[in-house]
């Protein structure tokens, strides 16, 4: 079985690693990057808590003792299923089976504006282009004489309170609390306003209201201005426009508001839902198609217990990854016995600061908060992260940090971050 992999995110990879060294699968995994990327701690990247390096891991040296996978570096231009073939930046490529793990990125839900001038954060790239923009931010202020432009620069508007705004959000907070009135004794950050935006009535509206309500509460101690039932209706580059009329003035706003899923030209539209998935059957194959898959943030499937898809998470892509593997490896026999898949929910977390996080475990129906969650949150992210060196880094990142509440990463790098999309 030629299996032709797009995408090394937690399902591709998931997928691949199981493949390996399987007798009569031959795997190609292609990515646009030659990296796997460990997309939960983005923010830390952005807020300058991480280096890039840290949550990044050569896809290459994954697969190191393998005999059957080979990596290539590409680019995905257009699925041509008649053909059983891909066509890529590199040529085409042919498959007996073709897996899409090409995940999602940022929803603007089509607003120009805003996909123009707000930033984004669906890569390690754009995580360092948003670090270079809030430090390019506070440099600019030092010399700014006008109060109105200098206010534009102290006012940061995060969009989307589910887990990335959330996180995101206690992340500034803390670095305008414990480090930038040092680095920049001579600005008032009593003035800096930190806006978190969300259009729903509670932050973390995927989760219990005990960890929604404890999340707002956390978040308002540390200083953030959270801003429920607000809907964004635009922003220029410097005012956003809210759906009452409402303006905010500010130089950077952050966009964790939605994803869309990345469909490749020649996926038929009739198989694609809202929030640009891709329409699979229980085996995650893609419904109209013989020996086409999606997998991950890609693939909406409905299931009894998730009859309106399953949520794009992490541990969703890890299961559906593994289990589609299993199923490859039963076509193998003469008599194969494929299973089901149906997502097993382990339980949910955000952290929102230091000693300060949120978990909800369904089964038993458990909430913990504080400094509990905390150390739940920071030891289940240690061990989803790859490879020993990055968790080792990682580790000391925080241990570094916890008793220093400081980090040396606030570096400028290359040139203006281009908002351009």
């Amino acid at each position: 079985m030629k299996v032709l992999i797009v995408g090394g995110g937690f399902a591709g990879l998931k997928l691949s690693r199981t493949l390996s060294n399987k007798k009569g699968i031959d795997v190609t995994l292609l990515d646009r990057f030659n990296y796997h990327q460990f997309q939960p701690l983005f923010y830390q990247v952005a807020t300058a808590g991480l280096d890039a390096s840290n949550i990044s891991f050569p896809l290459r040296k994954v697969f190191h003792d393998n005999k059957n996978i080979t990596v290539r570096l590409g680019k995905l231009l257009e699925v041509v299923p008649q053909e059983n073939k891909i066509k890529t930046d590199l040529g085409e490529m042919d498959y007996d089976v073709l897996v899409l793990a090409t995940g999602a990125d940022t929803n603007f839900f089509g607003n120009t504006e805003l996909m123009k001038n707000a930033f984004p954060m669906k890569s390690s790239w754009e995580a360092l282009q948003l670090r270079y923009q809030l430090i390019r931010n506070f440099e600019d202020a030092t010399v700014i004489k006008s109060p109105d432009e200098l206010q534009k620069h102290m006012t940061i508007v995060i969009v989307g309170g589910g887990p990335t705004g959330v996180e995101l959000s206690g992340a500034i907070a803390e670095m305008k609390r414990d480090v930038l009135h040092k680095d920049y004794p001579e600005l008032d950050f009593s003035k800096m306003k930190i806006y978190l935006l969300e259009g729903s009535p509670r932050t973390l509206a995927a989760m219990s209201e005990k960890s929604s309500a404890d999340s707002r509460r956390y978040l308002e101690r540390l200083g953030v201005t959270v801003m429920t039932n607000t809907v964004v209706k635009n922003y220029d580059g410097n005012t956003v426009t809210l759906q009452d009329g409402t303006t905010i003035v500010t130089n950077t706003v952050i966009w964790a508001a939605g994803v869309k899923g990345n469909v490749p030209p020649g996926i038929s539209q009739d198989m694609i839902v809202k929030g640009n998935r891709i329409k699979v059957d229980r085996y995650n194959k893609v419904l109209g198609t013989n020996n086409i898959y999606a997998v991950g943030d890609l693939a909406y499937m409905e299931t009894p217990l998730y009859p309106h898809g399953h949520p794009q998470l992490a541990a969703g892509a890890i299961q559906q990854g593994k289990n589609l593997a299993k199923n490859f490896l039963q076509m193998q026999k003469p008599d194969p016995k494929l299973v089901e898949f149906e997502y097993l929910d382990k339980g949910t977390m955000a952290t929102v600061g230091r000693n300060l996080a949120v978990v909800d475990i369904p089964k038993p129906k458990l909430h913990f908060r504080g400094l509990l969650a905390w150390m739940i949150w920071m030891s289940l992210h240690l061990m989803l992260i790859l490879g020993v060196k990055n968790r080792l880094f990682v580790f000391l990142n925080w241990l570094y940090n916890y008793f220093t509440r400081d980090q040396s990463l606030r570096l400028l790098f290359g040139n203006q971050p281009q908002r351009d999309h």
